[in-house]
């Protein structure tokens, strides 16, 4: 049986608060590539069904969605700001916010702070 995107994180998110550390580390940037791969792969679903919209209607829309765009960014950017808004609003996004988030309350993140050491 294959576990979808979804699935697999909110698997990763229940096992973070027991992980730490290491084990937290790893949890954190197999939930990151997983969040990655969805956004795209949500992208690439919303280019396809918003691919006939004149710019100004998908700019409109974005803009509607609480994403502010200018002249300057090009349909690719504007689908992508919209396929944004669309994931950060799915169960899989939402549990991976609040595992990264968790897990920043307990001193890890997969970015290190600069001038600490590793």
């Amino acid at each position: 049986m294959t576990m979808t995107t979804t699935q697999r994180i909110l698997d990763l998110a229940a096992a973070a608060p027991a992980s730490h550390g290491e084990d937290l580390v790893l949890l954190l940037a197999e939930a990151n590539e997983l969040y990655q791969q969805g956004l795209q792969e949500l992208h690439r679903e919303m280019a396809s069904r918003l691919g006939g919209l004149a710019t100004e209607d998908l700019m409109f829309a974005a803009e509607t969605a609480g994403m502010p765009c200018d002249a300057s960014q090009d349909r690719d950017e504007v689908i992508l700001l919209l396929a944004l808004v669309e994931w950060e609003m799915t169960p899989a996004a939402i549990a991976y916010a609040e595992m990264a988030e968790d897990a920043a309350r307990r001193g890890v993140c997969l970015v290190p702070e600069e001038g600490r050491e590793p």
